[in-house]
């Protein structure tokens, strides 16, 4: 008879007020403006978080609204010369929803103590995908309250301040279609633009910006990747170890005397050394992997203020060509100096201000790298211990030593 058990369990799962961060960012400037979720709820096609703000204002918000708040950033033009903080991405409990149900249905040759040991193993990682949306949602915000600017935006304190809902409605299929369309026009236009209107680029620290995101995006994307796989060969070897466990466990119930607890004491070892690979995994998808996939997205961002810039480099070179050949034709010269001004004019702001963007992405960046790399070396070193003292302890019982 299968072991029955449901997906709903996790539905009304609360997170504690303040748990451990995914991603870690420096978040530079003035921190008069503190923006935390200090409560958040998992609902069964949802997650409904608590957006506390210093100033005692206090509002529930889904994720739906959070893209509302990055699309209105990204569609204002006041901010095109900025680094706009990449969107939370979207809760998914699908893929653990879906092994909880399997383990459910699954057959009767497993052992209730094999099912509780893989249905707690389920729950941690569902916890863990739930505190880890939680962080990147409290991140996005937190970027945006420590930016001078993008902080005194009018649509973030709507969104940190009316406390009723938002009323906004998530993306049909179409309009994600629509997106995934426009950033395939936008990286055809990119090509476009420098081949056809012969753009060269006139500031050389953009010229190197541009060729090392472009290289550093690839090289991130991979690396996060790989970091995934090995993230996930842990996992599996935990698992693994639960039906070895099972396994000598009841070879010891069979045996008598010296072997039978040998065959205990190794399932007990195989129990222990599942929870030190578990908590491996954790903290290499903790410290790596989300900061790898953080940081991918932040890269891609950089890029897309790379575009907005070069799309306003064509901008001033066609105005430059308009004015010559109003001039030519001694028609319109006025109507075409002035927008050739405005052009120049835009150009120029979104180049100062982007320089400064891209200075504060490097020093964020290596500032997160290297504290989350030198934690993840400690942690690394820590399990190693604890595993190498568990394996040593084992050696000696099994050699009957005091």
């Amino acid at each position: 008879m299968p072991l029955g058990t449901k997906s709903s369990e996790w539905s009304g799962l609360r997170i504690p007020s303040k748990g451990p961060s995914s991603v870690s960012v420096d978040l530079q400037g003035d921190s008069s403006l503190q923006v935390e979720i200090s409560d958040a709820v998992s609902e069964r096609d949802k997650v409904k978080f608590t957006v506390q703000t210093k100033l005692e204002f206090s509002v529930v918000r889904q994720h739906e609204e959070f893209i509302w708040l990055h699309d209105a950033y990204v569609e204002n033009e006041e901010y095109a010369g900025l680094i706009i903080p990449p969107a939370p991405p979207r809760p998914d409990f699908e893929a653990s929803r879906e092994k909880l149900q399997k383990l459910g249905e699954g057959d009767s040759s497993i052992t209730r103590e094999e099912f509780a040991k893989m249905k707690q193993e389920l729950e941690a990682e569902y916890l863990a995908i739930f505190k880890k949306t939680v962080a990147m949602h409290e991140v996005f915000l937190q970027r945006l309250a420590a930016h001078p600017t993008l902080r005194r935006d009018h649509n973030f304190f709507v969104f940190l301040e009316y406390g009723q809902d938002l009323s906004v409605r998530g993306k049909n299929r179409k309009e994600l279609l629509g997106g995934y369309l426009r950033n395939i026009v936008k990286s055809a236009d990119e090509a476009l633009i420098t081949r056809m209107s012969g753009l060269k680029e006139v500031d050389d620290f953009f010229e190197h910006e541009r060729t090392f995101l472009l290289e550093y995006h690839t090289r991130i994307r991979d690396a996060c990747l790989r970091a995934d796989r090995v993230m996930y060969s842990h996992k599996c070897l935990a698992d693994d170890y639960i039906p070895i466990s099972a396994a000598l466990n009841s070879l010891g119930v069979q045996e008598v005397n010296q072997l039978k607890m040998s065959f205990l004491k190794l399932a007990e070892f195989f129990e222990r050394l599942r929870k030190l690979e578990g908590r491996v995994a954790s903290d290499e998808d903790l410290k790596l992997s989300d900061m790898l996939r953080y940081y991918m997205r932040d890269s891609q961002a950089a890029k897309d203020l790379l575009y907005r810039r070069l799309r306003a480099l064509a901008d001033y070179e066609n105005a430059n060509k308009a004015l010559d050949k109003a001039r030519t034709r001694n028609r319109e010269v006025r109507t075409a100096e002035s927008h050739q001004q405005r052009c120049c004019q835009r150009f120029e702001r979104l180049s100062d201000s982007a320089k400064q963007e891209l200075m504060d992405f490097k020093s964020r960046r290596v500032i997160s790298f290297r504290k989350n790399l030198i934690e993840l070396a400690e942690l690394e070193l820590k399990h190693a211990k604890a595993s190498t003292l568990l394996l040593w302890n084992t050696l000696l019982t099994l050699k009957g030593e005091p």
